[in-house]
């Protein structure tokens, strides 16, 4: 597998700044070199796509990725991944990472998300108790290349924009939105002081106020509306079947009970995860008392991995809190950096960590344990997460809302490294925007390809359907 090529040492990302001594280095300097990059990599090479002759098949990586998965749960993952081409995008990420690994590359690392697809963009709440917009997905996140996570973006705005009706110039005309945004916001964050950039963030307020596109500006609202509601004791119940009960519905083949072997491994599990919050918090969590747990199916790429929901009590009937405890596998990244070799000891603790580097402000109950073979990362279930609907999203609120997740990803990288080499690479040109965007329609042809694969393989029977 190729190694990710950085012409300068100090670009890579620290296992850890362990000493106030070391000299940062000068931004005008790294402005220079990422400026030089462009003879190394010119701007008109991010928008080659060409399979590599060893390219898995898409019928073969799906069933590579249903390896160690709930098996009774297979059907409903293919499924929901041949519903659509933005279906199966959001489902195989391991393959877009294979392909964008494979790609010239600027050599630059940053924390990358390793799932930047649009859906993975949404509403939650901050300590604080406002509601902000952010990276919402962080289950491949990892060192990596930032064109990496920037091709996967455009190509699902692309993806999205097919599905939706939108023409081909109007996709263009997205996804152009979207790297002018990321182009711009990296190259202002890029002059901030570093503490600065880590408080900044984006609300819900703020966002309406940014918003052009009428009908866009109006889901953001409604959806907005519907994430304040999604609170622990307004899903009860929801979940519970009623707002008096203590334990969970069960929903088959959605939701689930545990065998009371598995229950006393989960329970021992959280018990464990309470030693990975912050003191403040392991007291006010540790103030719960587990009344039950069952698995609940989430997402399209997720399906099949192990899904926990806790239901947790306080000192009264209302108080209640839901724990989600979620699966955590090495990163679809990580071969492409580190080879065979897992450099991380903790899958679970990886989410934590590069969540909460890229998000400004992240869940305060997020932690992470083990249960049997099996590694977790954990945070609330119900924290106002929401996020504004895309599968009738018109062109023009799509263009719209390509320019805020451009916005966000930018964001989350400058947070970690990277953004002044990163501006200096991108300039002030649209060369860059001309060139995501060939990428991103090569790339919707190919994926639609891939669909039409999964599709037959569906129907020959190939691969499982519920």
């Amino acid at each position: 597998m190729p190694e990710t090529r950085t012409a300068d040492p100090s670009l890579h990302l620290a296992d850890a700044f362990t000493s106030f001594r070391i000299p940062a280095s000068d931004r005008g300097e790294r402005v220079v070199h990422g400026k030089k990059l462009r003879a190394v990599t010119p701007h008109t090479l991010l928008g080659r796509w060409q399979p590599t002759p060893d390219r898995p098949g898409v019928v073969d990586i799906i069933e590579r990725t249903h390896e160690g998965r709930l098996e009774w749960l297979l059907g409903v993952r293919t499924a929901r991944m041949a519903a659509s081409p933005f279906g199966l995008l959001r489902g195989t990420a391991n393959l877009m990472a294979w392909d964008v690994a494979h790609l010239p590359s600027t050599g630059v690392q940053t924390t990358a998300c390793g799932d930047a697809h649009i859906g993975n963009i949404g509403f939650y709440r901050s300590p604080e108790g406002a509601l902000v917009i952010d990276l919402n997905d962080f289950d491949e996140a990892h060192t990596g290349a930032w064109e990496w996570d920037l091709r996967r973006l455009v190509a699902s705005i692309w993806v999205l924009g097919r599905d939706n009706g939108a023409s081909e110039g109007e996709c263009d005309e997205a996804v152009h939105a979207c790297v002018r945004a990321y182009r711009d916001e990296v190259s202002f964050l890029s002059k901030q002081p570093l503490l600065w950039r880590a408080y900044n963030h984006l609300d819900v307020e703020s966002l309406g106020d940014t918003v052009t596109e009428t009908s866009l500006r109006d889901e953001i609202e409604r959806a907005a509306k519907a994430a304040r509601k999604r609170t622990s004791d307004r899903h009860l119940p929801k979940l519970t079947g009623d707002a008096a009960s203590t334990r969970i519905a069960e929903d088959p083949p959605v939701v689930t009970h545990p065998s009371e072997e598995e229950f006393e491994a989960l329970a021992e599990g959280l018990d464990a995860y309470l030693a990975t919050l912050t003191p403040q918090w392991r007291r006010i969590v540790g103030g719960y008392t587990l009344h039950d747990i069952a698995h609940k199916v989430v997402g399209v790429g997720s399906v099949g991995l192990r899904a926990w929901v806790a239901l947790l009590v306080g000192s009264r009937p209302d108080d209640v809190l839901f724990l989600q405890l979620k699966e955590a596998r090495r990163s679809v990244l990580a071969p492409f950096v580190h080879g065979d070799t897992a450099r991380h000891a903790h899958q679970g603790q990886r989410v934590v960590e590069y969540q909460q580097q890229l998000q400004t402000v992240s869940d305060p109950l997020l932690g992470w344990t083990t249960v049997g073979e099996h590694q977790y990362y954990v945070r609330q279930f119900r924290n106002m997460k929401g996020g504004v609907p895309l599968d009738a999203m018109s062109a023009t609120a799509l263009v719209d809302y390509a320019g805020i997740v451009g916005h966000l990803l930018a964001k989350g990288h400058a947070r970690t490294s990277g953004a002044s080499v990163i501006s200096g690479y991108l300039g002030k040109s649209d060369a860059p925007a001309d060139a995501f965007a060939a990428f991103a329609r090569d790339y919707a042809d190919q994926t639609e390809a891939d669909h039409a694969q999964l599709v037959k393989a569906v129907k020959t029977g190939r691969l499982p359907t519920a």
